[in-house]
């Protein structure tokens, strides 16, 4: 490969070190941008990165550097562990010393955010000698978050280190102000690469070794195509009334178009968060119905007609009807109407259709392939490979390839009990009928082909959830073991000259030795052809479908469902193949249906988002310091820490006095840890038992979201912590943090059964504050104002001891249970003028309450040692207290003479 010469006409020293692996022209362009300087890259989705990055790693990973990747998968780190030979892996439950030993190693470090911010506050990383930073999933990014802390505090300590970042999510950068600009600033990049599919390079080299694709248009039957146009009325009336109820609010993404694709709902979140709270139950509740109608209208492509008809009868039942309106509208009244003739014939009889991509499929299967191998003949080396959207599909396919799509149609329609009233004589003739009737008789779940275990994979776990496309819901794929991987192999009789009258016969095996093997030795070890069903969909089980490719080296490719995603990375894959042999691919599609219009609206929206950022990248201005090299860059300028010039030290500046917060271990989770450090002021992590945040010698602060608050409430938890708080702390604080993007308000949106209220939990925390009467409780709007009280409590008070903080624990608590009794403990430190210092010397004095009633102010300042705590003991224990009646006979107010229109003016009393 050529690589591209620097200006002293000199090819990088870092490339001769490399062994760097083969990549595509565009590939080899995005390396070296990205090499030379630091940058971040947007590509489009289906053009994996992955080989770019191995590279990367591959040119730093000698043990003299020492390079941190950030928001990495398990899976990711072990393949590219396993691809650079690494063995220095690093392990998140090691101990500290543990990671110190593993950074002084050098070389490719996988570190959790939460984990390497601890780390870098407690300086066990050299923070100093750092290489550089790769960041994946760089549209993760945003200011308050422990990659952008993380990223701040290397920046400030490391100016000469790189940052590099990768993203597969155009779409991402377009939500929000400014969304792409602030992103590269918490990144401290000032250069933006942008490499969608309409690129020229990306098209050249794509171009040069192409796939065989065969496109089927699948033509749909008339009766779902009437059950569609059904669907589509009651989804744009819905639309309709949603915009006609908010007319003042920008729903311009609100369309049928839009609801159609898989993330249409998580973008309509970020349009109206901040306003959610201001809807009318009516308009989240037509929400709420977009949602169902798309899965209804989804299901009926997807599944099988029996799954779809047993949703539209719950849809039916008078619970869900009370709920919404779109059942009770004409066009739902067709839609319940006419779903009968999918299942039941004119004269009633139990018949229900075939999906139409079921006999496509079969006859690839079965005529299409079969003649290939043959005409190849090498059916040893065959392997097909069918992809899928979700696991519920692969079973499907699974089972009509193996039983047939009659058994397949009778045991969903008995599981799911739907009435078979007479059987057509197309099912009359299923010889599976008896062994399904007679298990459904005895109350026995039928038993399915062999074979069904789960498989292990190669790669277990990883990838990005950039590639879900539209499925169906993900709570029902729960209700089955449904496995992501399902291998068939074809009989002998598939290689003969196919005869029509076994069309309908299943000729298709499971491989049933599938126990402690991976799906390498399963087809290894198969030598007739093979069929695997496999969802394209980067989960739990594959890093990416690419690489998944190049392990299984299919022959065949049958794209079931439409994903652009899957498309571009089998494009890669056979990109970097470059076989003389053309990969052929059959893609299924129901052309003119929503299954079209979603895919073409996804590449739309994909298409207008790299315009946008093409727009952006070109109008944008970029500070000269946002890289964050020098010390001017604003966004390292810290709260106001900055120095005061001192006039009796003849104007010189006089340095800060350092402000240190102790922050529990466990608070690294949230965002406020940052925005505290972003306010000047110092982190200590450490581990205490008290307390979430230790301000001052006598703040203690409790941090509760509502959800926590709620909870804790509930189980008695926050009373322990209170209590704890409340004997080693003076001044100890509940904090109730609210979410930035919801409302900042109590109300019942926050319980979620509908016989609760928010009442209760109010009646609780009313209990909490009169057992605790020196608990002071935060409300607070979002973790910015957190922050912002956090420092303004601290004015003018003294720094928190680390080590006391720490000291207070378990034992602390075990002793105290010992040496004094606890109830009388917490009535003491109850009593005005008795404090965390001072409690310990009232007790060991070993005088009762009665002594103390007896003693003088001038006793009680002895026993305490402090005047003021004196004076508010005696003064509660002997001062006189006025009853409410006469409080109420007193007058509030008195005439004070002074110039006005009515000779005086009112003064309260006291004043």
């Amino acid at each position: 490969m050529v690589y591209r010469m620097a200006e002293n006409n000199e090819e990088d020293p870092l490339l001769d070190k490399a062994d760097i692996e083969y990549m595509l022209e565009f590939e080899t362009e995005i390396f070296l941008d990205i090499v030379r300087s630091d940058g971040l890259v947007v590509a489009a989705k289906g053009l994996n990165l992955d080989l770019v990055l191995l590279n990367i790693l591959k040119v730093y990973q000698d043990p003299g550097n020492l390079v941190l990747v950030l928001n990495a998968t398990d899976a990711e780190q072990k393949y590219f562990d396993q691809k650079l030979n690494y063995q220095h892996v690093y392990i998140e439950h090691d101990t500290g010393d543990k990671r110190i030993e593993e950074y002084l190693c050098g070389g490719i470090h996988f570190l959790p955010a939460r984990i390497l911010v601890v780390d870098l506050l407690k300086k066990r990383l050299p923070i100093d000698k750092v290489t550089g930073i790769v960041v994946l999933r760089a549209h993760r990014i945003f200011e308050s978050c422990n990659e952008a802390f993380v990223l701040n505090l290397y920046r400030q300590h490391n100016k000469t280190g790189f940052i590099k970042a990768f993203s597969n999510s155009p779409q991402s950068f377009t939500v929000g102000f400014a969304q792409v600009e602030r992103v590269m600033r918490a990144l401290f990049v000032k250069d933006l690469h942008l490499w969608p599919r309409f690129h020229a390079l990306v098209r050249s080299s794509l171009k040069k070794h192409e796939p065989q694709v065969i496109e089927l248009h699948i033509p749909i039957s008339e009766q779902m195509k009437k059950l569609q146009t059904y669907i589509l009325e009651i989804m744009n009336n819905t639309v309709r009334e949603l915009k006609r109820l908010n007319p003042g609010v920008e729903l311009q993404e609100v369309t049928v178009e839009n609801c159609l694709i898989k993330k249409f709902h998580k973008i309509l979140q970020t349009q109206m968060n901040d306003i959610w709270h201001q809807l009318s139950n009516k308009s989240t509740q037509l929400i709420a119905e977009l949602k169902a109608l798309r899965h209804l209208l989804l299901l009926m492509f997807y599944s099988d007609p029996i799954s779809f008809y047993s949703t539209i009868l719950e849809y039916r039942k008078a619970d869900y009807a009370r709920t919404v309106d779109w059942v009770l509208s004409q066009s739902a009244e067709l839609l319940f109407r006419d779903a009968k003739a999918l299942i039941y014939s004119a004269d009633k009889e139990f018949d229900p259709e075939f999906c139409p991509k079921w006999e496509a499929l079969l006859e690839i299967l079965k005529v299409e392939i079969p003649a290939e191998i043959r005409k190849n003949k090498s059916p040893e080396n065959t392997t097909v490979l069918i992809l899928c959207s979700d696991q519920r599909t692969c079973y499907q396919l699974n089972e009509i390839l193996s039983q047939g799509p009659r058994f397949y149609l009778l045991h969903e329609a008995l599981k799911k009990k739907v009435p078979l009233n007479a059987l057509s004589s197309n099912f009359k003739n299923c010889d599976s009928l008896p062994d399904v009737a007679k298990a459904e008789q005895s109350n026995v779940k039928p038993k399915t082909r062999k074979g069904a275990k789960k498989m292990k994979t190669d790669e277990e776990a990883g990838g990005s959830s950039e590639n879900i496309q539209p499925s169906i819901d993900e709570e029902e794929l729960e209700d089955e073991d449904f496995q992501s991987t399902y291998i068939l192999t074809m009989s002998e009789s598939v290689l003969k000259d196919f005869d029509e009258s076994s069309r309908e016969e299943s000729i298709l095996t499971p491989f049933t030795q599938m126990e402690n093997m991976n799906i390498t030795q399963v087809c290894e070890s198969i030598t007739a052809p093979k069929i695997l069903i496999q969802t394209f969909k980067s989960g739990e089980n594959y890093i990416s479908l690419q690489n998944n490719l190049q392990m299984l080296k299919p022959n065949f490719i049958v794209m079931y469902h439409s994903n652009i995603t899957a498309v571009r990375e089998i494009e890669m894959y056979e990109a970097h193949r470059q076989s003389d042999t053309p990969l052929k691919i059959y893609f299924l599609i129901h052309a003119g249906t929503v299954e079209e219009q979603a895919y073409l609206t996804t590449l739309r929206r994909e298409k207008e988002a790299f315009e946008y950022l093409i727009e952006t990248k070109a109008s944008m201005v970029v500070p000269e310091d946002q890289d964050g090299k020098s010390d001017q860059c604003m966004t390292l300028q810290r709260g106001s820490a900055t120095p005061e010039k001192n006039t009796r030290k003849g104007g010189q500046a006089e340095e800060p006095a350092k402000r240190v917060v102790i922050v529990d271990m466990r608070e690294f989770r949230s965002d406020l840890p940052s925005l505290i450090h972003k306010r000047g002021i110092e982190i200590e992590p450490v581990t205490i038992t008290v307390g979430d945040y230790i301000l001052t010698p006598e703040i203690c602060v409790e941090r509760k979201s509502v959800s926590d608050l709620i909870s804790s409430l509930s189980s008695g938890r926050l009373y322990q912590q209170c209590m704890q708080m409340q004997r080693f702390y003076s001044k100890p604080m509940l904090l109730i943090e609210f979410d930035q993007n919801s409302h900042f308000g109590w109300n019942n949106q926050y319980m979620i059964s509908d016989d609760d209220s928010s009442f209760k939990v109010q009646e609780k925390l009313l209990l909490l504050t009169i057992h605790f009467p020196k608990l002071k409780i935060i409300w607070s709007p979002s973790p910015y104002a957190t922050a912002q009280l956090f420092e303004e409590l601290k004015q003018g008070k003294a720094e928190p001891d680390i080590g006391g903080a720490i000291a207070i624990g378990d034992h602390d608590l075990d002793l105290i249970e010992t040496k004094y009794n606890s109830s009388v403990y917490d009535f003491v430190q109850k009593l005005p003028g008795i404090t965390s210092k001072n409690v310990d010397r009232f007790l060991r004095s070993g005088i009762n309450m009665q002594a103390v009633v007896q003693k003088s102010e001038e006793e009680l300042r002895d026993v305490l040692g402090n005047p003021s705590d004196a004076k508010a003991l005696y003064s509660a224990l002997h001062d006189e207290c006025s009853s409410a009646k006469e409080a109420q006979e007193k007058p509030k107010f008195s005439r004070v003479p002074g110039k006005s229109s009515r000779g005086g003016y009112w003064r309260g009393k006291g004043k």
